[in-house]
């Protein structure tokens, strides 16, 4: 019996790193340990008092029931708490505040919301490949916008202005940047919204990485005026180790979330309610629990810088994120080849920059998600290595 797929999913290859995570899996059953410094789950666990949290509630016993597709009003007002106190803006949790079952999700629900065949995206190359998948899930069609080093992996604008852009809906971005670690500046925040007005594009932010090593988180919604042209996405999965929970947000016009929600309620039933209990109690936390975070993580950078450096890449020690991006040497033909040399050589996973897209070849991708020992050990398999 032969059941042809839908067309929506022929032109939508398997995850690459679901891809690879088996070859990797094969590995480790024919007897050497792979170490995988790919992908970005963090390792460390969140706050204690998030955990007691989820236990104490889902202990209870009318916690258990369907949930409305909005969020609980605790939580809703968590995250506006949240995004005032560290971002200084100003959002109504009734109507400017929709919890997700992650943040992954939202790309996809933004997507099926505003998208169909005829529509355009625009989507960062190098970037996260999910944008790309939910634009061609919607039937619309993929625009790619280069960023590249000469221009701080930031999108000339002004190129893009001098393109057809009359079929573009919509514009994902994600700063900080992955994968590249790149920060925008208020003064480019304030031109992409000028930008997203003048060609009534509806700029999509992807924000989860502006805590990690880095001083000063921002919001775009900081802007004047972006209320009317952005919705941003955020997460608790970088930020407060919360991965595998799938807690995310969608913030914005009032307007905008009510049309998105029209979509998500046909596509779940809600979240766990002792999760959102827990994820109040995670947006509690103050500045010193990212504090000692970033200390964690800058032990670890210093760790890849000293692995990048046995492999003869280049990289800006500014760039900030769960990873590091860096420019393979000249010896190497792509990312993915260095990848594949040190997979198979050293028995340590390295991410090739060609899967955020074609602007990525000549780079790789380093999570700071293992421990310090981890990355010794790595260090210490890839130097073994180096010199067969």
């Amino acid at each position: 019996m032969q059941i042809q797929v839908a067309k929506r999913l022929q032109g939508t290859e398997e995850y690459y790193f679901s891809k690879k995570l088996r070859e990797i899996d094969q590995m480790n059953q024919d007897g050497t340990r792979v170490i995988n410094l790919g992908i970005g789950s963090p390792d460390l666990p969140p706050h204690p008092s998030v955990v007691e949290a989820l236990h104490t509630n889902a202990a209870l016993p009318n916690t258990h029931a369907y949930q409305g597709y909005k969020g609980i009003p605790a939580l809703r007002k968590a995250m506006a708490d949240w995004y005032h106190r560290f971002y200084h803006v100003t959002l109504s949790p009734d109507t400017e505040v929709l919890p997700l079952i992650g943040s992954k999700e939202g790309i996809m629900h933004i997507c099926m919301t505003y998208l169909q065949a005829g529509d355009e995206a625009l989507v960062p190359n190098p970037g996260y490949p999910t944008y790309r998948s939910a634009v061609n899930l919607s039937g619309a069609t993929v625009r790619d916008y280069d960023l590249t080093a000469e221009n701080n992996w930031l999108p000339d604008l002004d190129a893009l202005a001098n393109t057809d852009l009359s079929k573009v809906k919509l514009m994902w971005v994600n700063y900080p940047n992955m994968p590249t670690g790149a920060k925008a500046t208020r003064e480019f925040a304030k031109k992409l919204i000028a930008f997203g007005k003048a060609h009534n594009i509806l700029i999509c932010h992807d924000n989860p990485y502006s805590f990690i090593l880095n001083d000063e988180p921002v919001s775009l919604l900081q802007e004047e005026g972006a209320m009317d042209v952005v919705l941003e996405l955020n997460s608790l999965s970088k930020s407060s180790n919360m991965a595998g929970w799938r807690v995310g947000m969608l913030v914005g016009k009032a307007e905008f979330l009510n049309e998105v929600l029209r979509f998500k309620s046909n596509m779940d039933s809600g979240m766990f309610q002792p999760l959102q209990m827990a994820a109040v109690k995670a947006l509690e936390l103050g500045k010193d629990w990212y504090d000692s975070l970033n200390a964690i993580y800058r032990a670890r950078r210093e760790k890849v810088f000293q692995l990048l450096d046995m492999l003869h890449c280049e990289y800006d020690k500014n760039q900030v994120g769960m990873f590091v991006w860096a420019k393979i040497p000249a010896t190497s033909q792509s990312g993915y080849e260095l990848s594949d040399k040190v997979l198979y050589d050293a028995r340590v996973f390295i991410t090739p920059g060609g899967i955020f897209g074609s602007n990525g070849n000549g780079y790789i991708r380093v999570s700071l998600c293992q421990d310090v020992k981890v990355f010794d050990e790595a260090i210490s398999r890839i130097q073994t290595a180096l010199n067969k």
